[in-house]
């Protein structure tokens, strides 16, 4: 699932902290590679879905791409209007912004369109240029518009070589933005403490799906990473690039391994931030954070008990998850009320384990907190005492809870269903739900839950197979609780070439530029400054 904060349309910097973690809501799905070492290419090639493995790279124009990869690019402001938070900040830090045509369907290009919208900070150091630095943010479902701001700040005298590119996805923020017209922001809810809500799920997740297809069948078909990177090699030619530098996090990493397998040779500098295991993608990569999150929350809950005097939430890490577990009891008798009148909120067992989700995507001090509070809150509600939400808890409740949230969650939903098959029958996910509860009673039943891809058409494209080695500095904290650390190895492991950045210790999903953590920053913004990755494989430590 995506992260609720970043599929927000605020630049990071603007972001209510809340928004910024409910961003960690977010499924992310990630890995990313790139071809070794390939002499000049030409700037058009694509071949048409089907095609083998790293051979759309090599591919001759004669598929009625040329109109694309030639196309004529007019950079103007990125203001869409007098409240355009985005586009006053893009331009107040000189940034410009276009728009770049790609096929819908790649084996029918002369078909219909979709317009993607780019943001670009261009190098000012043109003497030492490096080239285009494209970015990824995740989700999948994330908007990168504004994500020049952060890199730019991020690579400090670097950045002068680079031209910093910002890019919506296919479908996402102001590339043509699917909206489902769904009453939640997203689909990822628990099954809740037995097996009725479980039905409700099921008839939920479904209705989800039948509303998806009502509002854009006609487009979910294309909404796959394969389509995706095929866009990336466009935008690559409209820029005039023979190359490209390529920065993802967490989908993103993803999004850059297809990218590298399909067009082996056009990557230059690569780094994969919070990686997954691309044969984790779509739909699988849900369960398989149980481990990470389970380690981040007894993290967390020891950091509570520590602080009993402060949140009365229990003084050793068994009373705090005690606590919790009989908050999420009371909300499947009663669901609890957050707020109160129109704007009031109500959770019951299938949405209180998602506030706890939210909460742990990174282990800084004010995040944190801001879940003591909020847990300290829920057991007030549980209680039966009116609670006054934080604005950043009712802004984290309306992305989550409400139509507000729709347009992400219907993105990222479009992504993962088109990335990867899930069982259609109901009875295999209440077997895993059973099987995990027992360990894992908060978040089993949240990660093992039916999703609307259970109801999805089948995907149009075979996943992509790793079979192209890529020199890449893939960066993960052992912790993350997004994406397991175990898949940035695993996919360490099939880019030999590659290597890796552990950040020992920590319990976060987005490093670079982000975390703040200055061996990571430094390790990452030389290998983009010098094209050289380190001799080794390297480790930081939590500051």
């Amino acid at each position: 699932m995506p992260d609720p904060q970043r599929s927000r349309s605020a630049p990071a910097a603007r972001r209510p902290h809340a928004l910024r973690r409910a961003a960690a809501a977010g499924l992310a799905l990630a890995a990313c590679l790139t071809g070794a070492t390939v002499a000049a290419l030409p700037a058009q090639a694509a071949e048409a879905p089907g095609a083998s493995e790293g051979s759309e790279g090599s591919a001759s124009n004669s598929r009625g791409l040329d109109r694309y990869y030639g196309q004529q690019l007019n950079w103007h402001s990125c203001v869409l209007g007098p409240n355009d938070q985005d586009g006053a900040a893009l331009d107040q830090a000189g940034a410009r912004c276009t728009e770049v045509t790609v096929p819908l369907d790649y084996g029918n290009p002369g078909g219909r369109t979709v317009t993607l919208a780019l943001s670009r900070i261009k190098a000012t150091d043109t003497r030492h240029r490096i080239g285009a630095l494209l970015l990824n943010d995740g989700g999948p479902g994330s908007p990168t518009l504004t994500s020049p701001l952060r890199v730019h700040a991020a690579l400090k005298e670097t950045a002068g070589r680079f031209d910093i590119v910002g890019l919506d996805p296919r479908f996402v923020g102001r590339s043509g933005q699917i909206d489902c017209g769904w009453p939640v922001g997203y689909s990822v809810q628990s099954s809740g403490t037995g097996r009725a809500g479980f039905e409700r799920q099921v008839t939920l997740q479904r209705d989800l799906a039948a509303k998806c297809r009502s509002a854009a069948g006609d487009l979910l078909p294309y909404a796959g990473t394969r389509n995706t990177a095929r866009d990336l090699d466009v935008v690559r030619g409209a820029l005039g690039e023979r190359r490209i530098s390529y920065l993802g996090l967490s989908y993103g990493t993803y999004l850059g391994t297809v990218y590298g397998q399909m067009f082996p040779g056009r990557l230059d500098r690569t780094v994969l931030d919070s990686a997954l295991d691309p044969r984790r993608a779509g739909p699988a990569l849900i369960p398989s954070q149980l481990p990470g999150l389970e380690h981040a929350f007894a993290d967390w809950a020891d950091w509570a008990a520590a602080r009993h005097s402060t949140y009365g939430l229990g003084r050793t890490r068994e009373e705090v998850t005690a606590g919790i577990l009989r908050t999420v009891q009371a909300s499947a008798n009663r669901p609890l009320v957050i707020g109160s009148g129109a704007n009031a909120f109500q959770l019951d067992d299938s949405r209180v384990p998602m506030v706890f989700f939210a909460g742990l995507q990174g282990d800084s001090e004010p995040e944190r907190a801001s879940l003591a509070e909020q847990t300290a809150m829920l057991a007030e509600a549980a209680a039966g005492r009116p609670v006054t939400p934080s604005a950043q808890t009712t802004a984290l409740l309306q992305f989550l809870y409400s139509p507000q949230g729709s347009p992400a969650g219907s993105a990222m939903q479009a992504i993962a269903c088109a990335d990867g098959t899930a069982s259609q029958d109901p009875e295999h996910y209440w077997h895993e739900i059973e099987r995990s509860r027992a360990d894992s009673p908060l978040f089993g039943p949240l990660l093992d839950n039916i999703t609307p891809c259970a109801f999805w058409d089948r995907p149009r494209e075979a996943p992509t197979q790793v079979r192209h080695d890529a020199r890449a500095l893939i960066v993960a904290a052992t912790g993350d609780p997004r994406t397991p650390y175990g898949g940035a190895v695993a996919l360490h492991g099939m880019l030999p070439g590659s290597r890796l950045l552990t950040l020992q210790g920590a319990n976060q999903h987005g490093l670079y530029g982000i975390y703040g953590n200055a061996c990571v920053d430094d390790t990452v913004t030389a290998y983009l400054a010098t094209g050289r990755l380190p001799r080794t494989d390297a480790t930081c430590t939590r500051s």
